[in-house]
């Protein structure tokens, strides 16, 4: 086998951002927007996609280009041709690097024989996501590795949200790794504060899962407008998050809020299936990007 195409989804999260960096539950959804790497034996290592050519570089490819470093002290890689292709949107929340690692891993690990199993990849995944920010969930790259609707720290796997799901873009970036940072500052700062935030925010993700178990996607959609609430309280939304976030609820979504890390990047709304593409317009004219998706059972996979 000389090449082989391995892709992995995004995610969204129902609940529990920033909580869960901090061993609170979360329940986190693969989506069906992927991100494909085609890895080709070569003489040399070569990384391509929209941001350029070139070989390793932590600086353009950072998780890659770790990828690549960590996976040569299992299997003699003398050279290695990468092309990324991706549908989604660097720095937005939907779990972008995960995605990468997570297919990157597969793609190497199935080029040269590695032997890792799904629990493996996802565990070296995490590593190198920890490794790159700072503090990471490992929640990002289970999901991006399993796919499907996955409470944690449990990793339970729930039944698939069948709902319209309707995401929307800021354009903004934003720096997961400095958000985390701020968030733990105010903990450190208002401890008697933040940390109840936080458990709460835990507890809500507990109370969510009967929910999910039971697609009440109305009581759901309640929890999800609370959860925002206390991610607005600890200094992860913006101006463009808010504009969108109650465009969408405007709309008629069940609900809306962050997902992921904040301060730019995604939001998502819970919608009735016939009203995606209302909720659609709504973020639209509210100056989002909107993308309509679905939840997936696939995680990272072989394509063909």
């Amino acid at each position: 086998m000389q090449t082989i195409t391995c892709s992995a989804p995004g995610k969204i999260y129902l609940f529990g951002e920033h909580a869960v960096v901090y061993g609170e539950s979360a329940i986190c959804c693969a989506v069906d927007l992927r991100t494909q790497v085609r890895a080709s034996l070569s003489d040399t290592i070569r990384i391509s996609s929209v941001l350029g050519d070139t070989g390793l570089d932590h600086d353009r490819y950072p998780y890659v280009s770790s990828v690549i470093e960590k996976m040569s002290e299992m299997a003699d890689i003398k050279g290695i041709k990468l092309r990324i292709d991706s549908d989604i949107p660097v720095g937005s929340g939907l779990g972008s690097s995960a995605a990468v690692t997570i297919a990157t891993i597969q793609a190497l690990n199935l080029l040269f024989g590695c032997g890792l199993g799904p629990e493996d990849i996802a565990t070296l995944g995490h590593s190198i996501e920890r490794r790159i920010q700072g503090a990471a969930s490992p929640t990002d790259t289970y999901v991006s590795t399993m796919g499907g609707v996955v409470i944690v720290p449990v990793k339970k796997k729930l039944n698939i949200i069948d709902c319209g799901i309707v995401i929307g873009n800021t354009g903004k970036f934003s720096s997961t790794r400095q958000l985390v940072s701020n968030v733990a500052l105010l903990k450190k700062n208002y401890p008697q504060i933040i940390d109840p935030i936080l458990s709460t925010i835990g507890r809500i993700s507990i109370t969510g899962e009967e929910l999910v178990i039971k697609q009440e996607y109305g009581s759901i959609g309640e929890l999800m407008n609370i959860n925002q609430g206390l991610l607005d309280a600890i200094g992860v939304s913006s101006p463009e998050l808010a504009d969108l976030i109650y465009a969408a609820r405007s709309a008629g979504a069940y609900s809306a809020k962050i997902t992921g890390a904040g301060g730019g990047g995604c939001m998502v709304a819970l919608t009735q299936l016939p009203d995606v593409e209302k909720v659609a317009s709504a973020i639209t004219r509210a100056g989002g990007e909107a993308i309509i998706t679905r939840i997936t059972e696939h995680g990272v996979r072989v394509e063909h």
